[in-house]
């Protein structure tokens, strides 16, 4: 390709709209532009990019024995409302309704229309297994997109489902869709971690997630270098931890404590440390109030409460109205003493003494509260964070904790769609079985957001040779030079033919503007042809090098080509 015909608009300041790293390349770069918040068109460079993306994933999942289908993205109310996920994806569904007010979405995921379509099409159970997949766009109205590619309204996935006779089979095909999980992020560059993660609205009792380390990810991971271990936040279990508290079986005493609502204001009000106050905080889960508590140094893990309550809706937390008439107290001042409500209680909450709580009463806490003597949670569990610092629930070591991006998520669904749909299948002895199911998800536009997250400089991206959107580029210094100009035409010739996937600069601008263009776009290596263009010598670099080297044509031409073979 010639970049005197390639749309390129670069951009040399930082749009104002990008926030992190690889959007603001992106858009610098001219791979996408923004049609509205979460909503992106790819320029060529960005679509030459996804495709390649794409062309990995593709290839993998056919050796892996998956075959591809598409799905419509337009899609009837009717399979959703019978698995009951209608009402669940909530206001993050895009709901609509044709000219005969019937009821359609646009599909934020597609297990629903992969199982009618087996129960369909799929005459006996020598069919199975059998694993399907699509590269299609999904639809989600995030409350908050943001993050360019990263958290979109509009995005690209590839997402697969296996059918299977039994669960011996479910194992069989998730371990293929590992496997090939690993090696597409592999290719495609990407430094990841495999963590045990939530199922979430996707049900099913296995789940696993594909995480790209990363300082602007959105997901926290928890890992253990000794043993190996990793899940996300959202999944990883909490060992408690001991924490010294005072002896004795204390009276519990309600304190005044006028303006004190946080955590910090009572540490300095009573001059003592956090992990003596058990906090308590008011949900709404559907359409029912509970209380949640954690120690003074903890977080709720909001997903743990979620997936312990039951709840199918959304858990957010209580109006201040509702906690006023519920606790009879301003915000600041809950606890569990006297509390209608169902009290849910951390393990570490299970271990505390004499430890400080609200008093339900604005302006007053009680303090020396003991667990099933002054009050009796209706349930204990793990419901807290991780944090740096806990102890590893595999091995006993330290737990270490980093924020990632989700780039893949493997599900075994079980039987939650297809016995919802009716997908059944009949043995050679007649009998009735439920088709056991997996998913398999790679967000295939967040790829690329995670490869250049990992793969910059200051001056730009610096893609991996199989995701580029090109693989080399051939750059004159001076195209009225016709000796420049011909020996430039010449190598981008040669690595045509080696199908070398090759960019010739061949506009008429400064070395510098093309040198700051190649960088910028991350193009993996390049020749130039300069002032030594007469004695058959040219600069050979690298992306990755801090200097070019000089060669004559035929050592950088097979210098350029080795590097691309190697690295594709």
């Amino acid at each position: 390709m010639r970049m005197s015909n390639l749309l390129v608009p670069t951009l040399r300041e930082v749009p104002s709209e990008a926030e992190i790293v690889s959007h603001q390349l992106m858009l610098r770069g001219a791979f996408i532009r923004r049609m509205a918040a979460g909503i992106y068109s790819y320029l060529p460079l960005g679509l030459k990019s996804l495709k390649k993306v794409e062309q990995i994933i593709r290839e993998e999942m056919n050796a892996a024995g998956a075959q591809e289908l598409l799905m419509p993205a337009l899609l009837p109310a009717e399979v959703y409302q019978a698995s009951g996920r209608w009402e669940v994806f909530g206001p993050s569904m895009f709901k609509l309704k044709d000219r005969g007010d019937r009821d359609f979405c646009l599909g934020p995921t597609h297990e629903e229309l992969f199982t009618q379509t087996v129960i369909n099409e799929v005459r006996s159970y020598k069919e199975y297994p059998l694993t399907l997949y699509q590269i299609q766009t999904k639809y989600r109205d995030e409350a908050r997109p943001r993050f360019g590619l990263m958290r979109g309204r509009e995005f690209i996935m590839k997402d697969a489902y296996s059918f299977d006779r039994d669960e011996k089979g479910l194992d069989e095909s998730y371990r293929k869709m590992y496997d090939a999980y690993c090696r597409i992020f592999t290719r495609l560059g990407l430094d990841f971690t495999v963590v045990d993660a939530d199922s979430g609205a996707m049900g099913g009792s296995g789940s696993q997630e594909f995480m790209v380390k990363s300082p602007v990810g959105e997901d926290g991971i928890a890992y253990c270098d000794a043993c190996g271990y990793a899940a996300n936040y959202e999944k990883a279990p909490c060992v408690p931890t001991a924490k010294t508290y005072p002896e004795g079986d204390l009276t519990m005493e309600k304190v005044e404590t006028p303006d004190v609502h946080t955590i910090e204001e009572l540490v300095g009000f009573f001059g003592c440390e956090n992990h003596m106050f058990a906090k308590t905080i008011i949900y709404k889960a559907d359409d029912k109030y509970i209380a949640a508590m954690v120690r003074g140094d903890r977080d709720i893990n909001e997903v743990k409460l979620k997936n312990l309550v039951g709840c199918t809706d959304d858990l957010e937390l209580a109006e201040p109205h509702m906690v006023r008439e519920l606790t009879n107290a301003q915000v600041g001042f809950a606890g569990p003493v006297g509390l209608s409500i169902p009290v849910y209680a951390d393990l570490e909450v299970a271990e505390m003494k004499n430890f400080i709580i609200g008093a339900n009463d604005t302006g007053y806490h009680y303090k020396n509260t003991n667990i099933n003597r002054d009050f009796t949670p209706d349930v204990v569990a793990d419901i807290r964070v991780v944090t740096d610092g806990d102890v590893c629930p595999k091995c006993g070591k330290e737990i270490k904790t980093a924020q990632g991006i989700e780039v893949g998520h493997i599900f075994k669904l079980g039987t939650k769609y297809s016995e919802a749909l009716g997908l059944t299948y009949q043995d050679d002895n007649g009998s009735d079985n439920i088709v056991i199911m997996g998913c398999y998800g790679i967000g295939v536009t967040r790829c690329i957001s995670a490869a250049i997250e990992q793969n910059h400089d200051e001056n730009g991206m610096i893609l991996p040779v199989s995701i580029a959107p090109f693989e080399a580029a051939v750059v004159p210094v001076n195209v009225k030079d016709e000796t420049q100009k011909a020996l430039a035409e010449e190598i981008y010739t040669e690595l045509k033919k080696r199908g070398i996937d090759v960019l010739i600069d061949d506009r008429d601008e400064r070395a510098g503007v093309k040198f700051k263009d190649m960088d910028l776009i991350g193009i993996p290596a390049r020749i130039v042809v300069g002032k030594k263009a007469a004695d058959g010598v040219v600069e050979y670099k690298k992306r990755t090098d801090e200097k070019a080297s000089d060669m004559t044509v035929a050592e950088a031409v097979d210098a350029l080509c080795a590097y691309i073979i190697e690295n594709r």
